[in-house]
């Protein structure tokens, strides 16, 4: 009984001691210039994956891996948390997560586009549209991808160009999805911690961001599509542009059967694979960016035919519901 007794004490004083400890790594954090907390993000997921690495063939029970794993999650949380508004310095957080990408075929510029960066969990994503990455369609097939990021958070005009392969033994390294009515025009490049500069400035979307909470989404909603129209952006700060637009269907209802909705909005090439957000009517002030993301922008919708003398395009757009980057993410 007695040695029992001690255990319990040795437990009760190793608990105190973790809870001294989580009060003072959110405090060392907060400490740190931004650059280093920029830094420190990158360096946690890659040591967090070594970690995990040896652990998986160690005779370590399930209960010290699900630890393990529920710890490093909430960590992962923190240090972004903290760092959004560390990093994103003297502009809005949401420009961070996009990404103007330009396709290649060998040393050939092929086409533009946007896209924007997801995380899941400790992994890293660039999310854009299927036929982005390739089209047999249309025949387009390029062989590498490169996308700006920044490396200063105080001097956005500093970024470098991140290049992607596409294809590794000649088979794609893209993920993408399909439903029942077809193919989904989304698809997602994960971007490893080694193919980040260590002092890349960036934000990302979580799973977090894709819920709508308590509140509505109805039709006729107030809209945001952030990308590169065209490849117009702000050449120098190497940021997006933002569009408004509106909810032009019902929300939650598969357009024509398929896995998309519409927006009411003017776009042009070179936005396909944006984002399209909702800002929330309620927020909290610490708990990450105020917006929703709904949706992935694909393509422009029109009639056809259509008498160009008498009538307008429709200025509607297809975008794709954003939870299908649920699936795509997902470990595999």
């Amino acid at each position: 009984m007695k040695n029992l007794q001690e255990a319990t004490e040795r437990i009760c004083e190793l608990k105190g001691s973790l809870v001294a400890l989580d009060t003072l790594v959110p405090a060392l954090i907060d400490a740190l210039p931004a650059p280093v907390r920029a830094r420190l993000q990158g360096s946690f997921d890659t040591h967090a994956e070594v970690a995990r690495t040896l652990m998986l063939p160690a005779d370590i029970s399930d209960l010290v891996l699900s630890s393990f794993e529920r710890d490093v999650a909430r960590i992962a949380t923190s240090l972004r948390r903290v760092a959004t508004a560390a990093q994103s310095g003297p502009v809005e957080a949401l420009l961070l997560t996009t990404a103007a990408i330009t396709t290649f075929a060998r040393y050939r510029s092929l086409t533009r586009a946007s896209g924007f960066f997801f995380r899941r969990d400790a992994r890293l994503f660039l999310v854009s549209n299927r036929h982005v990455f390739a089209d047999a369609a249309s025949g387009h097939q390029p062989e590498h991808l490169e996308v700006v990021v920044h490396t200063d958070v105080q001097d956005l005009s500093r970024a470098t160009v991140l290049g992607l392969p596409l294809f590794r033994d000649g088979l794609p390294l893209w993920r993408e999805a399909s439903d029942q009515a077809g193919p989904v025009d989304v698809a997602v490049l994960e971007i490893a911690p080694g193919q980040l500069p260590a002092n890349a400035v960036l934000q990302a979307f979580e799973a977090s961001d894709l819920q709508a909470g308590d509140e509505d989404i109805a039709i006729g909603d107030a809209l945001t599509i952030v990308g590169f129209p065209m490849g117009f952006h702000d050449t120098v700060h190497h940021l997006a542009v933002a569009r408004s637009a509106s909810l032009a269907s019902a929300y939650g209802i598969r357009f024509q059967r398929q896995g998309c909705f519409l927006t009411d909005a003017r776009t042009h090439r070179g936005s396909s694979g944006a984002p399209v957000l909702r800002r929330r009517r309620q927020h909290d002030a610490g708990s990450g960016m105020p917006w929703q993301l709904i949706g992935v922008h694909s393509t422009r919708m029109d009639m056809h035919p259509r008498d160009e003398a008498q009538d307008e395009s429709l200025g509607l757009n297809l975008a794709w519901y954003a939870d299908v980057l649920n699936t795509l993410t997902a470990d595999r």
